[in-house]
């Protein structure tokens, strides 16, 4: 009794699926599939009429037709690895080499003005900072003190650098000057 309520169940469902796909299709016989349907599923008229891909289970035939659509629709196609494209370094645009600049002596130090003078030249394309080397030397030639100041000098301009001889705490005894005439660049 379970068995034949359960085919009456089978067979009125599948009617239900053949009057509804058949209701939907444009034509009334075997021979018409296309038209104006709306259902897109696969329709058999082997007398256990059936939708494929609707979610109703048919014959073993048309298994493989199903999942073939299943695998072709994406279901189970994997998913290529995509490349990242590596980004090219650019050639670096470092700037050039600083090249050294020149300083001159404008005014050497005394008891009037305790403050060298000198004049600080820079040939680059760019501000750049200078080391300046002088020395403050006696009437004989001796060296009374030295000193290193850094100035900052604007692109392919000049600055006047003012040293003071007051610290040497022997101004007056101050006859020469001395300046290295290169002024090595800094940064």
């Amino acid at each position: 009794m379970y068995t034949r309520g359960r085919a009456l169940k089978v067979t009125a469902v599948s009617a239900m699926v053949v009057l509804a796909l058949t209701g939907f299709s444009s034509g009334h016989g075997h021979g018409s599939h296309g038209g104006g349907g709306c259902s897109s599923s696969r329709q058999d008229h082997d007398g256990s009429s059936t939708a494929r891909g609707s979610g109703s289970s048919g014959g073993d035939s048309d298994d493989s037709a199903t999942s073939t659509s299943t695998s072709a629709g994406g279901g189970s196609r994997r998913a290529r690895p995509t490349s990242t494209p590596t980004p090219t370094a650019s050639p670096s645009h470092a700037p050039r080499p600083l090249k050294d600049g020149t300083a001159v002596l404008v005014h050497c130090a005394n008891v009037a003005d305790p403050y060298a003078t000198v004049e600080v030249r820079n040939p680059n394309d760019r501000e750049a900072v200078f080391m300046v080397k002088m020395s403050f030397k006696d009437a004989r030639g001796f060296a009374i003190a030295g000193t290193g100041n850094e100035v900052s000098v604007p692109a392919k301009g000049r600055t006047t650098l003012r040293v003071p001889a007051v610290s040497t705490g022997r101004v007056e005894q101050i006859a020469h000057c001395e300046v290295e005439h290169r002024a090595v660049a800094d940064r």
